[in-house]
């Protein structure tokens, strides 16, 4: 096993209410890499590259965790000690850092009037607008960070 080229994502140690961190190990392939999540059984994904692995693990994680909370499952506990397996090629493992859905809370804000008409006009709820801004703009600043 090799160490990965790159640092990917602060982790935390240990679930907290608004974020998750899990163990995933990457192997390479013929094509690429792939990543799997030892503690997430069936959350799986790949890349052509080690950075597009790595963003490629994170939604994948981010996903899985959604649809178990949607449908009512537990998130699962997170190994602290995960053993290798011979059978795996393992290139490398990372730690992958997710936000995971939460419950609304309800804010008072100030914004400029044009800013607000600005939204009304392009969308039907403006909660949701600002919430889907603000995650991308999260986003991008934690890509801007990691590169």
């Amino acid at each position: 096993m090799t160490r990965c080229a790159s640092v990917y994502t602060y982790t935390p140690l240990e679930i907290n209410m608004a974020s998750a961190a899990y163990t995933a190990i990457v192997e390479r392939g013929k094509h690429g890499f792939g990543v799997f999540f030892p503690d997430v059984p069936g959350c799986v994904s790949a890349g052509d590259t080690e950075e597009e692995v790595f963003a490629n693990a994170e939604e994948a994680l981010s996903g899985h965790l959604a649809e178990m909370l949607r449908h009512g499952e537990s998130l699962p506990p997170r190994s602290d000690d995960i053993p290798s397996d011979p059978e795996v090629d393992e290139y490398c493992r990372i730690q992958v850092r997710v936000e995971l859905p939460g419950k609304a809370v309800r804010l008072n804000i100030t914004m400029d009037e044009g800013l607000v008409a600005a939204i009304d006009r392009v969308a039907t709820n403006r909660s949701s607008f600002l919430s889907e801004a603000a995650r991308a703009a999260l986003a991008a600043r934690r890509e801007a960070v990691n590169a």
